[in-house]
Order: structure tokens, then sequence, then C-alpha cells
């Protein structure tokens, strides 16, 4: 996004807010889509930015959904249900329910307790459901899924189940990979698992829902050029897979980073004890990178003057946000030049989670504005600013 435009909705939208460049989102989607090849499909995990939702490329094949809450915001935003893939560790009755009276696509099963309740809402609603059986991870576990053992034993006691067609596996371990040994060994499990259910139970595992876990660069200036090397050195595998399944990539956070702007105000400015610290109106609250500890790392940062003949001489500061924690600090010893109260910075690279895994409500400080920009249809304001005065008074 070009700085005028970034100017631009700094006075149109104010602070604290995002804005999320669906160009760049599509642009990031085509890039895995033209490593993956045509025959692997796409899918977007909302929790990720569910404030894309609305507008997602058609360039996606499916959308996972893990919550409650998630499928109401695919409820409101009259999404195609059929391409919910309804996932989550905790599936209870009522959202099972729920999820098959919206008709969405798929069930995943992460228990033997989730293909009692999938199988049981199937039977009294006198249809069959497709299900997807959660393999966890293979290097010792985690609460995600089933081991493989479990798995081929449902699939062996498929005929108990006469509200389900197992029709695959979902295997995803964890996020943030940076090398592809890890993933091309994972694939290379998945590959292994469907030949094993084939010779033992002559079952043909027909479709794979995999979770790269591709890693996002919040603080490499070439940022672009290495998450492209990823999706280059691990686009042979996957294309392998999905030569014989109908395989889809499921990623959230590798699709949705680069999109993302967060813009907050200058607020105040001091010297303690040769620190020059900046207080801003947003902070750690509303900001969430990866990796980030107490702003010992510096994320790309735009700053947008107030004063443009304000040019003193570039000096450190320390980024602070509004809560009463030390613990608030957004980035230290960052160079600007002239920065003073009522400039406005813009993180980059917030596309993904910061909207949704900061601690909203607490100090009950307002939650920003939500927009989403394109060159075709400009800004569009999805949420106004949102005060969390959560206490009714007499």
């Amino acid at each position: 996004m070009n700085l005028e435009n970034l100017k631009k909705f700094n006075s149109q939208i104010g602070t604290p807010s995002y804005v999320f460049d669906l160009d760049i989102f599509e642009k990031r989607v085509n890039l895995v889509k033209k490593y993956f090849g045509d025959k692997t499909g796409i899918c977007f995990s909302i929790k990720a930015n569910p404030f894309l939702l609305g507008r997602l490329p058609e360039t996606f094949d499916k959308i996972e959904v893990c919550s409650p809450g998630e499928l109401t915001i695919c409820e409101k935003t009259g999404v195609d249900m059929s391409k919910i893939i309804f996932s989550g560790v905790n599936k209870t009755k009522a959202d099972v329910e729920r999820a098959a009276d919206d008709k969405v696509g798929t069930f995943t099963a992460e228990s033997m307790l989730h293909v009692e309740l999938v199988n049981s809402a199937a039977l009294s609603r006198n249809t069959v459901y497709p299900v997807l059986l959660r393999v966890t991870d293979v290097k010792g576990g985690s609460q995600f899924g089933m081991q493989d053992c479990d798995v081929i034993e449902i699939i062996k006691n498929r005929d108990s189940y006469k509200g389900i067609k197992i029709v695959g596996i979902h295997y995803f371990t964890g996020t943030q990979k940076r090398k592809a040994k890890p993933i091309i060994r994972e694939l290379d499990f998945v590959a292994d698992f469907i030949a094993k259910v084939k010779d033992e139970l002559d079952f043909t595992i027909e479709r794979v829902e995999y979770g790269t876990g591709l890693a996002i660069d919040y603080f490499a200036d070439d940022a672009d050029e290495q998450e492209e090397a990823r999706l280059s050195e691990i686009s042979p595998k996957i294309r392998e897979i999905a030569e014989i399944a109908d395989l889809t990539v499921e990623m959230g956070r590798f699709f949705a980073a680069p999109c993302g702007y967060y813009f907050t105000k200058v607020m105040d400015v001091k010297t303690n004890y040769d620190i020059n610290y900046a207080i801003v109106d947003g902070g750690m609250n509303q900001l969430k990178y990866d990796g980030q500890l107490q702003g010992m790392q510096i994320p790309k940062i735009i700053h947008l003057k107030a004063n443009e003949s304000n040019q003193e001489e570039a000096k450190p500061w320390t980024l602070c946000g509004s809560l009463c924690t030390t613990a608030d600090i957004l980035a230290r010893n960052v160079s600007f030049n002239g920065l003073e109260i009522g400039d406005t910075l813009v993180f980059c690279r917030t596309g993904a989670y910061s909207v949704m895994e900061g601690m909203a409500v607490f100090l009950s400080r307002e939650m920003p504005v939500v927009t989403v920009y394109s060159e075709k249809e400009g800004v569009t304001v999805l949420r106004e600013m949102l005060y969390t005065d959560i206490f009714n008074t007499p």
C-alpha cells in the first residue's frame, strides 16, 4: 500500500484502527495457488482474521471454522456453508446439531465423542455427513486429534456408524514452521498412512486436509522473498500428495498476515533516564506479532507526521501502549526523526491474529475501528470503534 493511501486512511478513519488490504490478500492467495497447483485445494482458517470472510477470493475452496462464534460469523456473512469444514477440539452436541442444521460441508472428528455426536446428528436427520478424522502429531501428540492407531480402529469399525462417511483425515501439528524438512516429513507420514490404511483395511482415504503451518517473517526486510522460498521448497511434495488424494491445504496466518496495517497515534512523549518514550493510543492489547517479546524485535513501522516541517534529527524511541503494565512495549530503540505528539505510527503485516489475539478488554480500553480496502471499492468500515464499558449503571 502506498504512502498517500496510508495518509488518507489516517485522516479518514482515525486511531487506533486496522486496515486490511484485500488486493494484497488476494495476491498472496494466488501466489500459494500458483505454487501448489490446480489439483490442490486451499482453505482459509478464519480464526486468523474473520473480518476477511465476507470478501474471500474465489480461489478458496474451503473455510475452516473452529467455534460456535465463528459459525455465527459465517451465518451473518452469508458464506456458502457447503465450503465449511467444521473443526475444533471442543464440539458439544448443540454445536454439532447447529452446524448440521446450517448444512456445513464437512465435519472433523478429534475424538470418539465427536464421531458419536456427528453420527447421532446425522441419524436424527436421516442423512449422512462427510467426516475427516483428525490425526494427532506423530511426534508425541497433543490434545488435538487422535493417535493413528485409534483412527485406524474407527475406520475398521466404520460400518457401525450409519450416519457418517469417513472421507479422509485432517492433519495439522503447529504453526510458524521455518524449515521445509518438518513439513515434508509430515507429508511423507500422510502418504504412508494412506498406503497403510489401504493395505490393512482395503479402505481408500479420499481426502486430506493438511495445515502446513508455514512461517511468516514479521521482522525481516526480505519477508516476502523468504516466504515465497518456503512455498517453493514444499510445493513438489504438496503436488505429490495431491496426486494420491483430494488434498486441501489449510492456512490462516500465511494468507492474511501481509495484508494488515495497524494505525496508532502518539499521545505523549517523555524522556526518562536518557530513554525516549512515546505513548500511543493502542497497545499490546491490539497488536500481536508472533515471537515478539516486549518490543525486542522491530517490525516495519511507517511514520506519518502531523507536522511535515518537523525535521529534527533521528533518535531512538521506545514505543509503549496505553495499558498499565510495564509489559506494554511495542518496540524498543526504533529510530524516528521528528516524532511528536499527534503523529501516527503504522505497523505493517498485522493481517493475521492481531485483531483477534490481543487482550481486547484489558483496562476497558476501546476496541479499534476495523476496515478493509481495495483499489476497486475503496475503504469499507466493518466495525466502528467499540467501547468496553461492560457494566450496567443504575
